[in-house]
């Protein structure tokens, strides 16, 4: 049972706010605001309590999304509603920001309206919010696959308008039912990798998370079938077929999906509904099918002037036609880069050297070296630098080699639809100890 909801901006700025029972004032906001802002860390407890309060957050897109209670709820209950609700404002509002949910705060009103009922939990549907939600969403700038830029001489196609712009699939689900609506499907394999490699070079640790997710804009699917890779095996002693083998430790299946054909031929049937849902998490642990894409050649002394110097040599194993975007992160600070696209910065405050690349082709390697000048350096000190940290996004690719073998819509679809697969694997913990 819920009390009260709101959203807040990262600033503190009331966004929605919204009173089911009349238990408490307005002036919470204020109050859980102060509670968050006055705790040191990064990560707040998620349920915090003030009198006989209970507030009970998670942050989604930068924002605040806040519900408080006086009962004696299940937290767990709240925190997965939120997730839910967030997820349903993405799938409406076309993306989670402060600034779509100001220009788009009457359709969020209209959904809490349906969603919550005297703060009991109607419905998180939305195959059954789209028969009730009348309002449209108001976006920015309005969505299109065309552009110019893909066009190539006297109208030609260019390989570029082949491949869905990132955008594509931060619409509101209410685009499908125009007249001139894109009937679209995407299938994203989204990956999360965690790898600890020593000072010496060797992999230490190497973790995988790893997800299917759907975003359907078609009015109507009746079903969906989604075939995977046949040498996908779950565990060390299911290896199929007759390629190189793809594994993880363990998965598991959104509700929806009929997992009748999946031991046989590693297919996946679901009648998607409008909107974004995670079809399959996956995870594999300490072992990876290929060499870990990025190494780190560190040198680390002192001159003749008392200086720090660092070397690093960063290069990437991926294959020549991959490339990626990364933020490697290791006191005054002067630098010699390998390429001007590249800069670096010092933070003394986190005693950091950030060294943003850019984009990283395969099978290159960059290299750069710092020199800083710390007070009272000493051998003893210098076994304090590192380790050295690396975030990147890399497209078309993923760690453990899963692949969309085919989507397939049966019956299929009338009128022009597209479907699009798509890749990325993201840096969640990538540690290189010097």
């Amino acid at each position: 049972m819920i009390s009260q909801l709101f959203i807040l901006s990262s600033k503190g700025d009331h966004l929605i706010y919204k009173d089911y029972r009349g238990e408490a004032g307005s002036d919470v906001i204020d109050v859980f605001y102060e509670k968050v802002t006055a705790l040191t860390g990064d990560q707040p407890p998620v349920v915090m309590s003030h009198k006989d309060l209970h507030f009970v957050h998670i942050r989604q897109g930068g924002l605040y999304w806040v519900a408080t209670t006086t009962a004696d709820s299940s937290p767990f209950s709240i925190i997965e509603f939120l997730n839910r609700l967030s997820g349903l404002v993405k799938d409406y509002c076309g993306s989670l920001s402060e600034k779509a949910i100001q220009m788009n705060f009457a359709l969020i009103y209209e959904l809490l309206d349906e969603v919550l009922d005297y703060g009991y939990v109607q419905t998180t549907s939305s195959d059954v919010l789209k028969n009730f939600i009348q309002s449209e969403a108001v976006s920015s700038k309005p969505f299109s696959l065309f552009d110019l830029s893909n066009v190539g001489l006297f109208g030609a196609e260019t390989q570029q308008n082949k491949v869905a712009p990132s955008s594509a699939a931060t619409r509101p689900i209410q685009s499908s039912r125009d007249p001139g609506g894109k009937s679209e499907i995407f299938v994203d394999v989204i990956e999360k990798m965690s790898v600890v490699i020593g000072s010496n070079g060797v992999l230490m640790k190497a973790d995988i998370e790893g997800e299917i997710r759907v975003k359907c804009y078609m009015p109507s699917c009746s079903e969906m079938r989604i075939g995977l890779n046949e040498e996908f095996s779950v565990g060390k002693s299911q290896l199929r077929g007759y390629g190189a083998a793809v594994r993880v430790d363990e998965c598991s299946f959104h509700q929806s999906v009929q997992l009748d054909e999946f031991q046989s031929h590693r297919i996946l049937r679901l009648c998607p509904s409008q909107g974004e849902h995670t079809v399959m998490q996956y995870r594999l642990s300490d072992e990876l099918p290929s060499a870990p894409p990025f190494r780190l050649f560190p040198s680390v002394e002192r001159d003749s002037a008392g200086r720090l110097l660092m070397y690093l040599k960063l290069r990437c194993d991926l294959p020549p036609k991959r490339s990626v975007s990364l933020l490697p992160e290791g006191a005054g600070l002067s630098q010699e880069l390998s390429s001007p696209d590249q800069s670096a910065e010092l933070q003394l405050q986190n005693r950091t050297v950030f060294w943003k690349i850019p984009r990283l082709c395969g099978g290159t390697q960059l290299s750069a070296l710092f020199k800083l000048d710390v007070p009272g350096l000493s051998s003893a000190s210098m076994l304090e630098v590192g380790p050295v940290g690396l975030s990147f996004e890399l497209p078309k690719w993923t760690g453990t080699g899963l692949q969309i073998r085919f989507l397939r819509l049966s019956p299929v679809h009338p009128g022009p639809s597209q479907r699009w697969v798509r890749y990325v694997t993201h840096s969640d913990s990538y540690i290189i100890r010097i």
